[in-house]
């Protein structure tokens, strides 16, 4: 199965766009602005105004997330981006920030109704990775909850669960007062460039 994982530069936005627009036209949804907006702006946003603005946001660089393929079709999503964009993280009480290594963050993965359980999340993970290392991000961090051993909906595990980003080589940092469902989400990291001579990473 070869998957394909790219940059959501504003050339794949139409990709990007069938994989978290809602049902209905008229709906709201996340658009994966949630975590880069604060709230009184993404509240100010109508349903057909949330587009636009991740579409502008595929303009920048680096883009907002990256887009898996599955033999052309676009199947997943993961957004990311400096933490210092991230409004939401940067005004979290609940996910605070743990040091001064300008890191970026891994914040959601979405992935295509039928092809769960493909490996889509770890390769969209493993996009992320090496776009974020050859783009000179010093480290990656996620927020990802800790399933305890049960099974959880994909509804719940949209910001990923720890086991997929231990495979991927992140440490725990913290234990965050967040939570998804129920469940607690740490704070994780993953060190991408040489570590800052003086900047720490936090409680281990």
């Amino acid at each position: 199965m070869n998957i394909e994982v790219h940059p959501a530069t504003v050339e794949r936005f139409d990709d990007v766009a069938s994989l978290l627009r809602p049902r209905r036209d008229d709906a709201s949804a996340c658009w994966c602005l949630a975590f880069r907006l604060t709230s009184g702006e993404f509240n100010s946003l109508t349903p057909a105004q949330q587009p636009d603005r991740l579409r502008e946001l595929c303009r920048d660089t680096p883009p907002p997330g990256v887009v898996a393929y599955l033999g052309g079709e676009p199947v997943g999503w993961c957004g990311m981006g400096p933490r210092s964009g991230m409004e939401r993280l940067v005004r979290s009480r609940t996910i605070p920030k743990v040091d001064e290594v300008p890191v970026w963050s891994v914040v959601c993965f979405v992935v295509k109704t039928g092809h769960r359980r493909q490996g889509i999340g770890h390769a969209l993970l493993t996009g992320v990775i090496d776009y974020a290392r050859a783009n000179g991000a010093p480290a990656l961090e996620a927020y990802p909850v800790d399933p305890e051993g049960s099974r959880i909906s994909p509804t719940l595990a949209f910001v990923g669960t720890t086991g997929m980003f231990e495979g991927a080589g992140f440490r725990r940092i913290l234990k965050t007062d967040a939570r998804s469902g129920g469940l607690p989400r740490w704070l994780m990291r993953l060190d991408l460039q040489p570590v800052i001579e003086g900047a720490g990473t936090g409680p281990v």
